[in-house]
């Protein structure tokens, strides 16, 4: 089962390009994030002629999440991250989809930091650790997919001294990172590239993926039922260098789904 996570960055504009990378690769299931349209803009009808279906959570010029299924409907679970009624911003889908629990996410950037929206990203990051912790206590399998503007360690950024003040890799952001992970979920990128300096977005600016300038922002989380399937993990780089791309490159994972604990 391949399982995938692109930040699109406007699905409308981006669409071509989605649908020429489902095409090549085939994942199962992607997760994307950053559609930036209203509900009603979402592309259904192309992505059912790609063999896939959809739930999406839209909105308009910003955030938007949405889960693709190839060749299966996914049913959805959850819309939105418990903890704030108050938020009305599209960043959380949860679906069920051949036996395995999907979460599909935008965790906020938080930029300018210190202020508002950094503030608004750390207590998001809250409410996202506490229910991630439900969904391990369920004992379910469970994968959490998306962008979550974290970068976890020194090795995930080109030039970590550069980047001491953004809000992607403040002290707080990397600890509430850490204490995600450490409730027993696996990093599935760095699990099986532990050494190596991989990234998954690369600036629009100063030829950044020419550079590569990189970062590690885009990640997959896996329950402890299905660490033990997991058979590879990559990111598709080369998309990054296409025309008119998005900043990020579709980062995915491959589970042997015969190999699942239960």
């Amino acid at each position: 089962m391949r399982i995938a996570t692109y930040n699109i960055n406007g699905i409308g504009s981006r669409l071509p390009a989605l649908l020429e990378w489902l095409e090549e690769t085939q994942p199962d299931v992607a997760c994307l994030q950053e559609l930036k349209a209203p509900q009603e803009r979402f592309p259904e009808a192309a992505l059912n002629e790609a063999g896939y279906q959809a739930l999406w959570i839209g909105q308009k010029s910003w955030n938007g999440v949405a889960i693709l299924a190839r060749g299966t409907a996914p049913v959805e679970v959850r819309r939105g991250l418990p903890g704030d009624d108050a938020d009305e911003q599209s960043r959380y889908l949860e679906a069920a989809i051949d036996g395995v629990l999907v979460a599909c996410l935008y965790l906020p950037n938080g930029n300018p930091c210190p202020g508002p929206k950094f503030d608004y990203k750390l207590a998001w990051f809250e409410r996202l650790i506490t229910h991630a912790e439900g969904l391990l206590a369920s004992g379910a399998p469970v994968v959490l997919a998306g962008d979550f503007n974290a970068i976890p360690t020194e090795l995930d950024v080109y030039k970590p001294e550069r980047w001491v003040t953004d809000a992607l890799f403040r002290p707080e952001t990397r600890e509430a990172f850490q204490r995600l992970v450490a409730q027993g979920w696996t990093d599935a990128l760095r699990s099986m590239h532990p050494d190596e300096r991989i990234f998954t977005f690369w600036d629009y600016f100063r030829d950044a993926y020419g550079r590569d300038a990189g970062l590690r922002i885009d990640h997959l989380l896996l329950s402890p039922m299905l660490a033990g399937a997991l058979t590879a993990a990559n990111v598709d780089r080369d998309v990054r260098g296409r025309d008119k791309p998005s900043d990020h490159a579709p980062t995915w994972i491959e589970l042997d789904m015969k190999k699942v604990t239960r």
